[in-house]
């Protein structure tokens, strides 16, 4: 089955232009979003709304077909963050001023590690942003 160029815009402009892991703004990037299964066509996972995410190439491609993976913090495997049943701010907060998303849960700190969140060029290009005012986190509830 493939996704229809409808389902893609609604997936995209649900996520309002940004990747939903790492909420890199595809307007900012110039790089367009590409459709994520978060259960993986090779475990079953369906081409339908709720199994869709829009991602940025990246985050796609650390992911992979992993849907687990290791809390750094307890060293329990959980279940990596699902856009489609959890809240981003749930999980994830702004740190460093902004420049860097920290888990909060074990999920969320099993998200940013096997999704690499904080890979050094997205760090930097999230300081740029920062200083040019177009990446403006909620740095009122970010962990410095």
């Amino acid at each position: 089955m493939s996704i229809s160029s409808h389902l893609r815009r609604q997936v995209i402009q649900d996520a309002d232009h940004r990747g939903e892991y790492c909420q890199t703004s595809s307007r900012l990037t110039g790089t367009p979003l590409v459709m994520e299964h978060i259960l993986p066509r090779s475990l079953g996972g369906r081409d339908d709304r709720e199994n869709l995410t829009a991602a940025c190439y990246r985050c796609n491609e650390f992911k992979g077909a992993k849907t687990e993976a290791v809390d750094p913090k307890t060293g329990q495997i959980v279940p990596l963050f699902n856009p489609r049943s959890e809240r981003w701010q749930t999980n994830f907060v702004w740190g460093n001023g902004g420049t860097h998303i920290m888990g909060i849960t074990p999920i969320g700190r099993a998200t940013v590690i096997t999704l690499r969140l904080n890979n050094d060029n997205l760090v930097a290009a999230r300081a740029m942003w920062i200083e040019s005012g177009w990446h403006s986190p909620n740095v009122g509830q970010a962990a410095e």
